[in-house]
């Protein structure tokens, strides 16, 4: 990698820390300046314009899901042992406290589902993306016998990304402690394992 984009991964770092506190609709160019001590012309040299750097915010945001969260399991066998560690995974990046406000793409999906262009367009098609992951597991682990008889992949992976943002809603603004492990518990009772965290 070249110093600019050494120079732009540094930037979009701190802007993905900013957005989660600010949100990404709110991010600007001014702001970024302001927060990282780079000047507006030099961010904008970087980015051209706020939709830009919100569109690069966002597609750094989702890159960095797939990279730490979904590719790593993809090493695991196919059924429950990949699903599962794919929902510790995202679960765990909730309570990790990696981003201050949160997880920046799940609250900028809130912020642009009902704004058209091209920051909804690439949320749409990253959250679509994980949603197609997921349903593929959830039917390798039915077709595997993993779930119980007559699981619904497709409903199981609507009601597992619900557990996702519940918990985020609920220790970010509940302020709930319990919200992960309620999570799991949910992950547990939907795909009928046992052991689920009390």
């Amino acid at each position: 990698m070249n110093k600019k984009a050494l120079t732009r991964e540094a930037i979009l770092q701190q802007a993905l820390a900013l957005a989660s506190e600010t949100g990404i609709a709110a991010l600007t160019i001014g702001e970024l300046a302001a927060a990282s001590g780079m000047s507006k012309s030099g961010l904008f040299a970087h980015f051209g314009s706020k939709e830009a750097l919100q569109l690069a915010v966002v597609e750094a945001a989702q890159a960095q899901f797939v990279s730490e969260t979904l590719q790593p399991v993809l090493q695991l066998p196919r059924g429950m042992a990949r699903l599962r560690a794919l929902f510790e995974a995202w679960v765990g990046r909730l309570e990790g406290g990696r981003y201050p406000g949160g997880c920046p793409v799940l609250a900028a999906c809130y912020e642009f589902d009902d704004q058209p262009g091209v920051v909804r367009d690439a949320l749409m098609a990253g959250q679509g993306r994980l949603r197609d992951s997921l349903q593929r597991m959830l039917q390798d682990a039915a077709d595997n016998g993993e779930l119980p008889a007559g699981s619904d992949p497709a409903l199981l992976a609507f009601m597992l990304f619900g557990l996702v943002q519940s918990a985020h809603h609920d220790r970010k603004l509940l302020g709930r402690a319990n919200a992960e492990q309620l999570a799991r518990r949910g992950f547990a009772l939907l795909t009928g394992q046992r052991g689920g965290a009390a």
